[in-house]
């Protein structure tokens, strides 16, 4: 259920006749290499978070699209701070509880949120208040591993997105080989500064891409999270 559609007061009655679960995505808007747009991560997580309500019968609020993405500049980003999405967040639950929902999952769709997700889950907590809330990343529920403008999250713009240059698609950094070492090590640069690690932006290598796999990996994706969410709520 998509809750920008709905009309007060039916909502109201039908927030009250079911114990309602509210989903929150949260993306952002960085740049994604040269043949992606730059609001990948928030089309891939509304798609994953609409897909995830339309099959749990879950209250679909707007996506907050912007996320902390500072690391990517000088590259393009349009970027908030840790605290400010915390706030956010923090005052949009407080909204829903107000309103009868208890229940809420946070569905997150950048890697560079994870810290802002975190600070929200300790204060959450600190303040005891009486409702439920899930922090999910994506990328934990499938079983391949995660890349920035690769192979997966091309994949995934091309199963939903006419907004894609394949011509212009580029091998990026691939760790295949590297020791784990070495990889957090890239791991540790590339959260103070994603071109220094990547030198074009792209974690990965999307020149292999699909539709076909996108589809597949979106399907894991939102079975996986229906599973997660049956037993939270």
């Amino acid at each position: 259920m998509i809750i920008r559609d709905q009309f007060d007061p039916e909502l109201r009655k039908n927030i009250k006749k079911s114990s309602k679960v509210a989903v929150i995505p949260v993306g952002s808007i960085e740049q994604h290499g040269p043949h992606l747009p730059i609001s990948s991560d928030t089309d891939i997580i509304t798609e994953v978070a609409k897909r995830l309500c339309e099959k749990k019968n879950f209250l679909l609020l707007p996506t907050i699209s912007y996320g902390v993405s500072f690391e990517h500049f000088p590259f393009f980003n349009l970027s908030i701070r840790e605290t400010t999405l915390s706030q956010i967040l923090e005052d949009l639950c407080l909204s829903l509880s107000k309103n009868h929902i208890k229940k809420i999952i946070i569905l997150n769709g950048h890697h560079g949120n994870l810290k802002a997700l975190k600070k929200f889950e300790r204060k959450i907590i600190r303040k005891k208040l009486k409702i439920k809330i899930s922090v999910l990343s994506y990328w934990h529920f499938m079983q391949q591993r995660f890349d920035h403008a690769g192979h997966i999250e091309t994949s995934l713009m091309l199963a939903i997105s006419k907004n894609t240059k394949m011509e212009k698609a580029k091998k990026g950094l691939v760790t295949d080989g590297l020791s784990r070492k070495q990889i957090s090590e890239i791991n540790v640069l590339a959260s103070k500064s994603f071109p220094k690690a990547t030198k074009n932006g792209i974690w990965g290598n999307p020149t292999g891409a699909s539709a076909k796999d996108g589809n597949k990996i979106l399907k894991e994706v939102v079975d996986n999270l229906v599973k997660e969410s049956n037993k939270a709520h």
